[in-house]
């Protein structure tokens, strides 16, 4: 009996701990150890809701990652993803809790990219809704998903402005990389 049960443990242990591995962090993990990594390095964090399916996702990542902005934004946000809204066949992919902070932070019915940033203590900054002028952060408004548009743009580097000591010459750089067509 004790043979059958070492060796069933044998077995079934790699198995476990192959598939602990393949399961995604939490949402609470990865902000907790974002926010950590933040403090660390006196930056902010810009975590970006997305999934495996979403164009704009991927061009948002891509322009973020291009020669020209990609030291600009590594210097001064801890950059983290929640992979949210997957199809069926890939739900195994999204961070388990991450929808709700999605829809703590009015991203629920927005479609995704949705991105915030936060300080380094979890409190939010800016994120990617357009609100009417001098309305708070919990007030609902416009996703500008990945920033596209002239509107978009120019929330977004309001955005930037107001939460990293990038200058007007970076921002630039910023905005050129995002209204590229």
């Amino acid at each position: 009996m004790f043979k059958r049960i070492s060796f069933l443990l044998i077995i079934l242990l790699p198995v476990a701990v192959v598939a602990q591995a393949q399961q995604p962090a939490s949402a609470e993990k990865v902000l907790k150890e974002a926010m950590q990594r933040a403090a660390h390095e006196h930056k902010n964090v810009f975590i970006i809701f997305h999934a495996s399916w979403c164009g704009w996702c991927h061009r948002m990542d891509s322009i973020m990652n291009n020669a020209a902005c990609k030291k600009l934004f590594s210097d001064n946000y801890v950059v983290e993803h929640l992979t949210v809204m997957e199809s069926k066949d890939k739900k195994n992919l999204e961070n388990p809790g991450a929808q709700d902070v999605l829809k703590k932070y009015n991203g629920e019915g927005q479609g995704i990219p949705f991105w915030l940033v936060f300080d380094a203590k979890g409190n939010l900054l800016g994120d990617c809704l357009i609100r009417p002028e001098g309305a708070a952060l919990t007030t609902k408004g416009e996703n500008t998903g990945c920033p596209a548009t002239k509107e978009e743009v120019a929330h977004f580097l309001t955005v930037l402005k107001k939460t990293s000591p990038l200058n007007a010459a970076q921002l630039a750089v910023v905005e050129k990389s995002f209204t590229k067509k």
